[in-house]
């Protein structure tokens, strides 16, 4: 049976398994023991800094490495030592690779014809996947005569036209300029939507998981920390680390104390009023910075003042690095909210959007 042809049993029965999957190189640990199921028909985010384990993991999940112990499962099979050759799976890297001396046509059918698939059918299939990306006038260009954008979409549908049930995208987005980067944002979940695959996806940018949607696993440092719906991966977070890891810019994070009603940064004037029913005592507090604002926004805001560190547009956005007491803090802010540096000035926390955290950096206001 062709590799991209699938029967209904393996689409009813398809996912792909990680059973305490572990990576060892020499004496040092680059993905520590991992569980992860992935079902099909879904996306599913890798999020996580350089060095995170991203990569490692994904090349383990297309047979491309192979893992020092644990087991990998794909539609009820073992395939911990099969060749990615005999994996029906597709790679996409940052880098877009793509064949210079081949034509758009020619690089997009080329999985095609090593499998032995006929002239008429490639002619089809690419043609399909060649309007889906619109590349359908530039199919007998050569690489070097498209921009970025087209040459890695002529990667994507080197990888959608094989019908995959796995389609790997290592950062596909990471070489792009900034308007590239947000079309193909845009794009991404509605290439593969009705598609019966699993897809995974790895980024350093929490932005590309919030708009990719599906499943967020964040990672630091070779450990899943937490696995589920991307949306509530980001709201609930299951720990300050995982909130650390889907937050850019970094998350600001304080001591605070909880007595009554009331709450309060340890060490400092500033409190508020909070309904969190959490009991009373030290806990600690993560702000986004985009609930730092120089205006208010919500129905519920305290005040805080700081001396600025830097001020400076990211987009349509204002970034302002201050201090408050023996903390540095970061704000950011729509449009421009230009500020002198050493200025004293006065921003608005959004005290509904506040994660609590106990000493043991578990979230605590998960209701």
């Amino acid at each position: 049976m062709p590799p991209f042809f699938k029967t209904k049993l393996q689409i009813i029965f398809m996912s792909l398994e990680l059973k305490n999957v572990k990576k060892k190189v020499g004496v040092e640990t680059h993905i520590h023991s991992t569980n992860l199921k992935l079902e099909k028909n879904t996306i599913n985010v890798l999020l996580g800094s350089t060095l995170a384990g991203k990569t490692t993991l994904m090349q383990i999940m297309a047979g491309l490495d192979k893992p020092t112990s644990g087991e990998i499962w794909f539609n009820g099979e073992n395939v911990t030592g099969k060749e990615v050759q005999k994996r029906n799976c597709s790679m996409v890297y940052q880098q877009f690779i793509n064949y210079p001396n081949f034509t758009v046509f020619e690089n997009i059918a080329s999985p095609l014809k090593i499998t032995g698939v006929n002239s008429n059918e490639i002619k089809e299939r690419v043609g399909k996947v060649a309007e889906l990306l619109k590349l359908s006038a530039m199919l007998n260009k050569k690489p070097d005569e498209l921009s970025g954008g087209q040459q890695q979409r002529t990667a994507l549908a080197r990888a959608l036209v094989k019908d995959s049930d796995l389609i790997l995208l290592d950062e596909p987005l990471a070489n792009l300029d900034f308007k590239l980067r947000e079309e193909l944002r845009e794009e991404l979940p509605k290439l593969f939507e009705n598609r019966d695959c699993i897809v995974v996806y790895a980024t350093t940018e929490p932005l590309d998981a919030l708009m990719i949607g599906g499943n967020t696993a964040t990672l630091l440092e070779g450990n899943v920390i937490q696995y589920g719906k991307t949306l509530d991966v980001y709201n609930k977070p299951e720990n300050l680390t995982s909130a650390k890891v889907f937050s850019d810019p970094p998350m600001n994070i304080a001591e605070i104390n909880k007595s009554g009603d009331t709450c309060k940064l340890i060490n400092n004037n500033v409190q508020w009023k909070s309904s969190v029913k959490i009991k009373d005592g030290n806990y600690k507090i993560g702000i986004r910075p985009h609930n730092i604002t120089t205006y208010k926004e919500g129905n519920n805001s305290v005040e805080i003042n700081g001396k600025v560190l830097i001020s400076e547009l990211s987009g349509s956005e204002s970034l302002i690095h201050f201090t408050n007491g023996n903390l540095n803090w970061v704000s950011l802010s729509n449009g421009i909210q230009q500020k002198n540096i050493g200025e004293n000035t006065k921003l608005h926390m959004n005290v509904d959007e506040f994660l609590y955290f106990d000493q043991k950096n578990r979230l605590v206001n998960n209701g």
